[in-house]
């Protein structure tokens, strides 16, 4: 099937609808019309398509084919198995949703109605012969494919990073009407409160840099510390100013405190001078330090960008203890990827990955499976050091250490490789 445009399994195949409105339906290899649109209904979770439509050409009626005689969905084809035709002719009926007529070009809205953007594609899962709708697109590439120019956006897509995919899950969408006559015609959203912990601070950025201020504001509020604090690393900085002056600088205070020192000092900077030395003021002095050496560009070593947040145990804990415990280690570290193991004297012995972690056995203990070949900085390198090193190995993170061996901390990369202001 040349079509498939991505699997998450085995058994699931993700298409887009634009992939298959009119492509030529099929029944014993005679092609009978085109695919005209797709019924759903929806259950409490996702969306599930129950019906395809049929166009049919020289004024024949039109056919609607429930999902479970389709045997093959293609962007080239798509193949029925039917005993007649005429068994399936119909039209859809008036509460019945149309994924092509009801939901795409519509407008996406927010609680308050206020415009977001356009649905222009929409996302299917194909699992075995049952399919649901998963998400809603609204990026530039879907437009582009809505245009009709497909291999134009796919060309552009794997140049532009602006073309990328954007989609927001069904679950934040507001369930249509039973009546779709009362339909107005947008697509709105049902972000409630109880709905932001699943948000991945990403997704939370972009919905957030799309909202009105106030909205924006009142979301950002109901975001507790942590996930506060990842988006708001995320958001740009036009957005982290609006949401920064909207708070008290004690809160503020809190949520920076909650960064790395580099994440900080990126924030930070996009404030007025005055604004981020209140804050640095109201800080643990020494994490204030460190984030105003690095805003005000001194030449400072890689020390000044260390997290002391990481997870560091003894050798001789086992794989299972570990396993066990690691929601609990890994609630305040900003490395996670990594587990770091040292002696009493907090001198680094060996590094084990996550994945490492996973696939030993459950009583080996971490000094067997650590490798003892650490790629490390010095305390004293610089942050040029520091790039190089992430650029050749590609760790996400790397531990400092001094004369001694004695870790002194750790260094995301990305506190190196993608700070932007």
């Amino acid at each position: 099937m040349n079509s498939i445009i991505k699997k998450s399994s085995d058994t699931d195949t993700v298409f887009y609808l634009s992939d298959l409105i009119g492509n030529p339906v099929r029944l014993n290899n005679k092609k009978i019309g085109k695919l005209d649109d797709l019924i759903i209904i929806e259950h409490e979770k996702l969306p599930e398509v129950i019906y395809i439509t049929v166009s049919r050409s020289f004024g024949h009626k039109s056919l609607m084919i429930p999902i479970s005689r389709v045997s093959r969905f293609g962007r080239d084809t798509i193949i029925v198995d039917i005993e007649s035709i005429e068994s399936y002719e119909g039209e859809p009926e008036e509460n019945q949703v149309l994924l092509k007529d009801h939901i795409l070009d519509k407008k996406v809205i927010d609680l308050d109605d206020n415009d977001i953007d356009i649905v222009y594609d929409v996302k299917l899962l194909l699992r075995g012969r049952r399919m649901y709708v998963t998400d809603v697109d609204f990026s530039r590439y879907g437009l582009i494919k809505r245009l009709g120019l497909r291999y134009v956006a796919e060309f552009i897509y794997h140049l532009a990073e602006v073309f990328k995919k954007e989609t927001i899950s069904w679950s934040y969408v507001q369930r249509l009407p039973e009546k779709m006559g009362s339909f107005k015609g947008n697509v709105k959203l049902n972000i409630l409160k109880e709905t932001l912990p699943e948000i991945h601070p990403v997704d939370m950025a972009d919905i957030l840099e799309e909202l009105p201020e106030e909205q924006r504001i009142a979301i950002f509020k109901e975001l507790d510390t942590e996930h506060a604090s990842d988006t708001l690393e995320e958001v740009e900085p036009r957005v982290q100013r609006t949401i920064i002056s909207s708070l008290t600088k004690e809160r503020n205070a809190e949520l920076v405190g909650d960064m790395t020192p580099a994440q900080a000092a990126d924030v930070l900077s996009v404030l007025p001078t005055p604004d981020a030395e209140e804050i640095l003021d109201l800080m643990n002095p020494t994490d204030a330090e460190k984030i105003e050496t690095i805003m005000e560009k001194q030449d400072h070593t890689i020390s000044d960008l260390v997290t002391s947040h990481y997870i560091c145990l003894t050798p001789e804990v086992p794989a299972a203890v570990v396993i066990a415990d690691f929601r609990r280690l890994a609630a305040d570290a900003d490395v996670v990827d990594y587990l770091y193991v040292a002696d009493t004297d907090s001198r680094l012995m060996g590094v084990v990955s996550l994945a490492e972690l996973l696939m030993a056995e459950p009583r080996t203990p971490l000094s067997d499976i650590m490798s003892t070949q650490v790629i490390s900085l010095d305390t004293g390198d610089s942050i040029s050091d520091a790039e190089e090193k992430f650029t050749r190995y590609s760790f996400s993170a790397l531990p400092v250490t001094n004369a001694n061996d004695v870790i002194y901390g750790v260094v995301p990369s990305r506190d190196i490789m993608n700070l932007e202001h």
